[in-house]
Parts: C-alpha cells; structure tokens; sequence
C-alpha cells in the first residue's frame, strides 16, 4: 500500500504505517520544526510543508497500490483538558474539512481519522458523527471506536478516537492482542541517564541496560541517544516537587507553597503529578506545561524520556527549540497503537485483493 499522512506533526502515524510496510509518499504539516523533525527521520516522503487549506491536491506517482489517507487535525478543540474553547466556534475544530477536502480530492481506497477521545463529548459529539456521515455520502464503509495505547503494549494510558473508512470493504478495528506485554514506565525509561532541572547535554550514553524487552526494542545501537532535554523551572517550582509523591499531584503541594492565583481552572489533577514507577505512565500530552514530575528524581520529564513512553524508538530524532520538541512528542499518535491500526488496514486490504 501507500500513503499519504496529513497534519502529520513529527511523524508518528507515517512510523506506524512504515513499519505495517506501507510506502509514506507524502505529507502535510505547518509547522516549521515538526517539517524538519518529519523530513529527518521520513526522508523518501516528499514533505508540503503548508497550511493545508492552501494544498489542493499532492502527486503521489502511479498509483498501482490501494492508497490509504490518514491523520488527524489538531486536538485542542476537542480535547477534555480544554474547557475555554472546546465548542464549535473555535476554528480548529473545523480542520476536519480539509481533511474531508482531501480525501474527496484523492479517493483513496483507505481512510484513517485518529483523534483525541474527546471529539465524542464535543457539543454532544457532532463533529464525529457528521465526519462519518460525510465520509459515508463519498461512499465509504466506516468502522469507529476509541482504542487505549496501553492494550497494545505502550507503557502509557492514551486513549485516542480511530475511524477507519474504506471504499469496498466492511472495515474493522484491531482488537487489543490478548497477550501483549504491558510495560510500566519505569520498565520504558529506568535505563535512561539521570538528569537535572534543566538538562541541556541532547547526547548522552544510556544510564544502564534495557529493563524489558520494550526498551531493549527502543534502544539505539550505538550506546547512545539523543534527546535528553529537560525544562528549567524556576527554583520556586521544583521546590515544590519534593513534596509530592509518586501518584500525587498539586493538592499535595503545602499551602504556603502554592501558586498565589485565583483563577481555580489552572488546576486539574494533572497538573504538578509525579509520575509512578510501577504502572503505565499518565497521558504525556503537554508534559511540560503540565509539569509531569519524573517519578524518582525533582525534575520534569526529558524529551526522550517521553518519547518512550509514546513508543518512539530512540533513534528518532526531535528539531527544534525543547519546546517545540515536547510539543511534537506529546501530539504524536504513539506509533506502537499506529502499526496496530494500519496492521489491520493492510491484512483487510490484503484479503480483499488490494481493493
């Protein structure tokens, strides 16, 4: 099969398909750093490095393949984290139509729409069911659900809304495998080097051997990785994570400590949490706004450290500021759920005949 990645940030859905043997021949993304992230790890694809709006259609060259047409725009609209503008007049929450414009435009064979689980409750769901409605008046079959990254062995609770759309078959989800390891995050990153509060050294020599089979699968061949990057907080900040335990959050913060706000809607239970060892990790997403606490030392999680705990390997490479790296890994679609779905996608079109 090939493929065709939109909104494709860093790459995580183009990893995905590659390793279920997809051909990626292109791509569309805005975003400066995530272009330069995407074109150093996916060279072959050709990159439309332009706000979709202004793309009118992409050559992909002969088309002797089923072609497939996936991504998912971006979340913030829909997501649940999201109280201010998680209604429809906020634009972002109609980049699904460029979406839809493309697929009209190419017809391919295969569609696959992954967003955030959250689209489902966004004024009661209508941007989900009128994207299927749309997709069924083209002529497509559609199959949707939500699927959680940690079924399929990603050491991180992620749930993420998958609709797979196909012209001449009755599509299907993967189902969770029934024996798939599940790794804990300490299992994912206890073999990385320890950091400080505002690591800079990108490059560093692993910390100690693989502790799973995961991470030993993750691991770079040479001894080394990059991506150790780590935000500086302000001394204030990281004072305060000695006082919060593994699982805990904010609330565990003393009083005096706290940030004097009064706008109450800056905390949620995800803000100021430490992470825990033995279980998978929480949703990474904005790990650095967030201020997800490394579970055994005071310090916000590297770059690398996150993107195990999304499933990229480490020789995957991060462009950009540290910001818009964290920014890039905690968007990505894990690319270990991404095989899943389009494993499913290539065994259904293999069976059908390639239709």
């Amino acid at each position: 099969m090939i493929g065709i990645d939109l909104f494709a940030g860093g790459g995580g859905m183009t990893l995905g398909a590659s390793l279920s043997g997809i051909e990626v021949r292109a791509a569309v993304e805005n975003h400066p750093s995530a272009c330069l992230t995407y074109q150093a790890n996916h060279p072959s694809a050709t990159m439309h490095g332009a706000d979709i709006a202004k793309v009118e259609t992409i050559d992909v060259g002969a088309r002797l393949e089923p072609l497939v047409v996936f991504g998912g725009p971006p979340c913030q609209g829909f997501s649940t984290s999201n109280q201010r503008t998680r209604h429809a007049e906020n634009p972002k929450n109609w980049l699904f139509r460029e979406f839809l414009r493309m697929v009209e435009t190419l017809k391919p064979e295969w569609v696959v729409f992954e967003n955030v689980a959250g689209i489902l409750q966004t004024d009661g769901g209508r941007f989900a069911e009128s994207f299927r409605e749309q997709l069924r008046r083209m002529g497509y079959k559609v199959a949707f659900g939500v699927l959680n990254a940690a079924d399929f062995g990603c050491p991180q609770r992620r749930s993420r809304y998958i609709v797979i759309a196909a012209l001449n078959v009755e599509p299907e989800l993967p189902p969770p495998p029934a024996a798939v390891a599940k790794p804990t995050l300490w299992e994912a990153i206890g073999d990385l080097p320890p950091l400080l509060n505002g690591a800079t050294d990108d490059e560093l020599e692993y910390g100690g051997p693989p502790l799973s089979e995961y991470a030993r699968r993750l691991r770079s061949d040479g001894g080394s990785c990059t991506g150790h990057l780590v935000s500086r907080n302000a001394d204030s900040i990281v004072a305060r994570y000695a006082h919060i335990p593994q699982g805990g959050n904010w609330r565990d913060v003393p009083g005096m400590m706290r940030d004097p706000v009064t706008d109450r809607r800056r905390y949620h239970s995800g803000i100021y949490k430490r992470l825990v060892q033995d279980a998978p990790s929480v949703v990474i997403g904005n790990f650095r706004k967030n201020m997800l606490i490394h579970p055994t030392q005071d310090r916000g999680l590297s770059v690398r450290e996150a993107a195990r705990l999304q499933s990229f390997p480490d020789n995957y490479v991060f462009r950009g500021s540290i910001g818009f790296q964290q920014q890039q890994v905690g968007n990505a679609v894990p690319p270990v759920l991404a095989k899943a779905v389009f494993d499913k996608v290539v065994t259904m079109s293999s069976q059908s005949g390639g239709r």
